[in-house]
């Protein structure tokens, strides 16, 4: 079983393209702007995680945590 990484320095669109399952993870946390059409095509490919966070004030070590839980690693 390939083992599930997330760049943090990765987009959000390539990041969601990799592992689909990461987007409702990412709208249940609060960017919720991405259910939007269009919006991951366009914002999402420039913006990382660690950005987004900022932007809508999330705490990115709870997005962290929640991607562990999921199976994934973290790569800073």
């Amino acid at each position: 079983m390939e083992e599930k990484i997330i760049d943090l320095s990765q987009s959000v669109h390539d990041i969601c393209e990799r592992y689909p399952e990461v987007k409702q993870l990412m709208i249940m946390l609060g960017f919720t702007d991405i259910k939007r059409p269009g919006m991951l095509q366009t914002a999402g490919r420039f913006m990382t995680l660690p950005k987004g966070a900022k932007m809508k004030g999330i705490d990115m070590e709870t997005i962290k945590e929640e991607l562990k839980k999921m199976g994934f690693k973290i790569k800073e």
